[in-house]
């Protein structure tokens, strides 16, 4: 099995008397995850999947002498795919408050109901965190440094996902499968939304306008919709951990962008599923994107898995002049430009140089990312 670089960090926080809550989209581990961490503790435990209807159940509304039973004198409670379950958050605060010392484990695919139900009822007792697929850590720590080197063409078309990287010649199958139980089960499971054919073509509109800036104008004009409609739905869509945005970064400077946004998948084969292209890289024009979109979502991974809280922006002006990538960190701001290309000249913007001289500049390639993503 492929260790999971949030196991530690989660069996650390076992005993600090607060629940620990795993976020993340459908089948990237988090019921493994939470069966390893299981199998490796000393004490006794129970482990609660609400994909059975009749633990669902027993868990909806429940009193604190119900729980009692249901818990037993098991010290470590196992909690999976909560969101299935009604006012889960009063459950879980009920667990936390009344019957102690229990340590919680939950995890949801759907950030939807889960984190609007727990986040006033938990709040200051939970620790968050969110499982995205394989990170290129995780994986060259399994496989070694020259497989995934060679892989790393590979895994910017098909992507990360544990299903893929499990059943290699299954790809195409596994990700078109995988990219429909994304779109129908989770988005369509929130306030009725009935719109499919929409969803499909907003997706789609993203996934061909990866690595530039997107206008919520401009895609209901080309939808056929209104901007508040497309703005709903892509906030959806970042819900169910499907896409991400990055916002401009600016401080007054003029003619820089002010409210611009840029929107990335989670993971490449989905992206490249929505839009049915697997071919590889030698035969694609959108290689830069691909690339782009590859190094930013690992770069995401790395900075969550390690806690670094940093603010995370594109740059552009007017004249379109732009740095696709900027992080800000304890008041430092340092400046990615990121190509496929690792003998491409690259300049960064005299905008940018002189209006931020204190600003780091780096160019993240094929050849130094793995510094960059913590490997």
């Amino acid at each position: 099995m492929i260790a999971r670089s949030l196991q530690n960090i989660v069996s650390g926080k076992i005993g600090k008397g607060k629940a620990i809550i795993i976020f993340g989209p459908r089948q990237v581990g988090k019921s493994t995850l939470l069966n390893s961490i299981e199998q490796t503790i000393n004490t006794k435990s129970i482990f609660l999947d609400c994909d059975n209807n009749e633990i669902k159940k027993a868990l909806t509304d429940v009193s604190v002498n119900q729980i009692k039973r249901i818990i037993g004198n098991n010290n470590i409670i196992f909690i999976d795919e909560a969101q299935r379950v009604k006012n889960i958050g009063l459950t879980l605060k009920l667990i936390t408050d009344q019957i102690k010392p229990k340590q919680l484990f939950v995890s949801g695919s759907s950030s939807f109901d889960l984190s609007n139900e727990i986040n006033e009822p938990l709040t200051g007792r939970k620790f968050e965190y969110h499982l995205f697929p394989f990170s290129l850590k995780e994986l060259v720590d399994h496989f070694g440094f020259l497989e995934e080197s060679r892989n790393l063409q590979y895994r910017m078309v098909f992507g990360m996902y544990p299903d893929v990287i499990n059943n290699q010649g299954n790809e195409i199958e596994i990700l078109k499968n995988l990219s429909g139980s994304y779109l129908f089960k989770d988005v369509f499971s929130f306030q009725d939304m009935r719109k499919p054919e929409f969803i499909e073509s907003l997706l789609e509109a993203l996934a061909l306008q990866l690595g530039s800036e997107v206008s919520f104008n401009e895609l209901a004009q080309l939808l056929g919709s209104n901007p508040h409609t497309v703005q709903k739905y892509i906030g959806l869509l970042e819900r169910a951990f499907i896409i991400f945005r990055l916002r401009s970064f600016n401080r007054n400077v003029r003619n820089e962008i002010k409210k611009g946004r840029k929107f990335y998948f989670y993971d490449n084969g989905i992206r490249n599923a929505i839009i049915g292209n697997y071919s590889l890289l030698d035969q694609r024009t959108d290689v830069g994107a691909l690339w782009e979109n590859f190094v930013v979502s690992e770069r995401m991974k790395y900075l969550s898995y390690n806690k670094i809280y940093a603010n995370r922006y594109f740059w552009r002006t007017a004249q379109q002049q732009e740095i696709d990538y900027l992080e800000e960190y304890n008041g430092q701001l340092t400046a990615f430009e990121i190509k496929w290309n690792p003998n491409k000249k690259v300049y960064f913007p005299k905008t940018f140089t002189v209006n931020y001289p204190n600003a780091r500049l780096n160019t993240i390639n094929p050849e130094n990312i793995w510094d960059f993503v913590g490997v």
